[in-house]
């Protein structure tokens, strides 16, 4: 690893801006800062034949580097934060799992101490306010109605470091809870969810703005009962999560997703557990035992798909070769969209001057070659 320079020029590359491309381009960084001009005497680094573009940005992320978010120790919640900025991800949100109030009270205490020293962007609670008809990898003993006043205690314990919620909103008390999110400005995702239509839609006039993972954990699309996916695409206030590793999401519900909603309503996400940058093996996803088995994690118990192994760089690199999105569609979904939500987008999600040096540099082929986080080189594209 690299250090800090205190004047950088990257030049040559591509970069990627949200005003379009820029061929032969140049990203100047002064200390831990996107600047507009060069000092004298600036370093070069030269990126021809590569491009430039903003970290990554994942709102759902549970673990990597094998340690769990949801019960890990603060030095394990750091290498999995180290292991996944490794692979591009310069701003990151812990996601919890269903467990017991007083445990995922704790857990909030634990993880907002790192959101205020800045390793993480703040906490995501997946569960345990969810349908047990759709609980994927959630302990369905453990599950409860989103009662408000339990909401509340939640946000409480997170000491104002609570980003999203994800619930399903047609138990008793969603509806209520979505507002009392949007009254505090945290998100409320519709997820694990068995809503129709019509009560999905309640929720979005009541106050939800994203769908967590769309098409997984809820009702598929139906010719008569349209369900959620439906109610999710159709509205220009909810932005959508995807999780693009081959397993989660046909190619062509990807397609179907970015055609109606569009990128600028649609978030890349990992929704990684422990596994990823890590390798196969048994994994507990809070009281549930996981099987990763060629990078597919699922419940040992009922083989539901259980997260992902999933990182950024590969889901950048599926969306461009493989998926044929467009580059700036995918930054935008993987970068600037999530920035936005998360209410960071004033100092990342882009390589705007006046913003933190965060950054990705891929090849010609867009496979991850180097990564600068305010500044410093997590990877060194001349290293490797």
């Amino acid at each position: 690893m690299a250090g800090r320079a205190d004047s950088t020029v990257l030049a040559g590359a591509r970069v990627v801006l949200p005003t379009g491309t820029v061929e032969d381009g140049r990203v100047v960084v002064e200390g831990a800062r996107i600047v507009g001009g060069a000092a004298e005497g600036a370093r070069t680094v030269d990126l021809s034949g590569h491009w430039v573009v903003p970290g990554f940005v994942d709102m759902h992320n549970h673990g990597g580097g094998g340690a769990s978010f949801t019960s890990g120790t603060v030095d394990e919640v750091l290498t999995g934060i180290r292991t996944h900025r490794e692979h591009g991800t310069t701003t990151l949100v812990a996601s919890t799992v269903t467990g017991e109030m007083d445990f995922l009270t704790r857990r909030a205490a634990v993880l907002s101490e790192l959101v205020e020293q800045g390793d993480l962007a703040g906490i995501h609670f997946e569960g345990p306010f969810i349908s047990p008809c759709r609980k994927g990898a959630h302990s369905e003993d453990l599950l409860r109605h989103p009662d408000p006043a339990e909401v509340r205690k939640l946000m409480d314990a997170a000491r104002g470091t609570a980003k999203m919620f994800t619930l399903a909103t047609e138990l008793p008390g969603g509806i209520e809870s979505v507002r009392l999110l949007a009254e505090h400005g945290v998100i409320a995702a519709i997820g694990h969810t068995d809503a129709t239509y019509e009560q999905t839609v309640e929720a979005i006039d009541a106050g939800a703005t994203v769908a967590t993972h769309l098409y997984n954990a809820m009702p598929g699309l139906g010719h008569r009962a349209p369900g959620p996916i439906a109610a999710l695409l159709e509205d220009e206030r909810v932005t959508v999560e995807l999780i693009n590793d081959g397993t989660h999401l046909h190619p062509a519900a990807l397609e179907l997703a970015y055609h109606h909603a569009g990128a600028h309503r649609v978030a890349l996400i990992t929704d990684a557990m422990d596994a990823a940058g890590f390798g196969d093996g048994r994994y507990q996803l809070g009281p549930l035992a996981v099987e990763v088995k060629d990078g597919v994690a699922r419940l040992v118990e009922g083989n539901s798909i259980a997260g992902s192994t999933l990182t950024l760089d590969t889901a950048f690199h599926r969306a461009v070769t493989i998926d044929r999105i467009p580059v700036g569609d995918v930054v935008q979904s993987i970068s600037a969209n999530p920035a936005r939500l998360l209410g960071v987008y004033d100092r990342v999600g882009s390589l705007d001057p006046g913003k933190d040096a965060d950054l990705v540099v891929l090849d010609a082929e867009f496979t991850l070659k180097g990564v600068m986080r305010k500044g410093e080189w997590i990877i060194d594209p001349q290293i490797g």
